[in-house]
């Protein structure tokens, strides 16, 4: 079964939405002592990739995978997602370029086990400790390094990139005559040297 027909049998996921094309590891055919994959984004794919990451650019991106089989037919993968991507700076509007150096820390099992692991390692509301994500589905016998590669790198995007040094300063709001803290000990300077209504005027000599 080819890689892409297999994809399209996971829920939820569309195909078209995986632009990170990677060979698939074959779980039956993993090593007792696991196996090694590295992929490299060609130029297409990170034309792709800065697309449906709403980046300017994706100048490079790179992954790495060590990947071991368990008990039980589950599978274990770690590995990095480094990736260069250029920007827009939120503050100055400027193209800035940003690094991506994501880890990737991934259990996968046979979907007839994901229902029981994820009630396994589902996060107690009042427990301060951390757990473990809920491992992904095996689909075909297969893992998908290149979806997964594609979502570290996505993750690992910065929603409000800015410039190095670049600082927000709100625009300064005008001031109100009537409102300067002056305006108030102007007005009683006015007051008290201003002749009261009703008040006889000083008599002079020539009176």
């Amino acid at each position: 079964m080819s890689r892409d027909r297999d994809a399209s049998r996971e829920p939820g996921r569309d195909p078209s939405k995986d632009p990170w094309r990677a060979p698939p590891v074959i779980v039956a055919q993993i090593p007792d002592a696991g196996l090694h994959r590295e992929i490299e984004a060609d130029a297409a794919t990170r034309r792709a990739l800065a697309e449906i990451g709403e980046l300017r650019e994706v100048l490079s991106a790179h992954a790495s995978f060590d990947v071991k089989q368990k008990r039980d037919g589950k599978v274990h993968v770690e590995g990095r997602v480094r990736a260069r991507i250029g920007q827009t700076c939120v503050v100055t509007l400027d193209p800035i370029e940003t690094e991506i150096d994501e880890p990737i820390d991934q259990m996968f099992a046979p979907p007839d086990q994901i229902p029981e692991l994820a009630d396994f390692v589902e996060d107690d509301p009042n427990s301060e400790v951390d757990t473990a994500d809920p491992p992904e589905p095996i689909m075909g016998g297969q893992i998908d390094l290149g979806r997964l590669a594609a979502d570290a790198l996505f993750l690992g995007i910065d929603p409000y990139p800015r410039k190095p040094g670049a600082m927000f300063e709100p625009p300064a709001a005008a001031v109100a005559p009537e409102d300067h803290p002056f305006a108030a000990l102007k007005a009683l300077k006015t007051s008290a040297g201003a002749t009261p209504i009703g008040t006889p005027a000083k008599k002079t000599d020539e009176d």
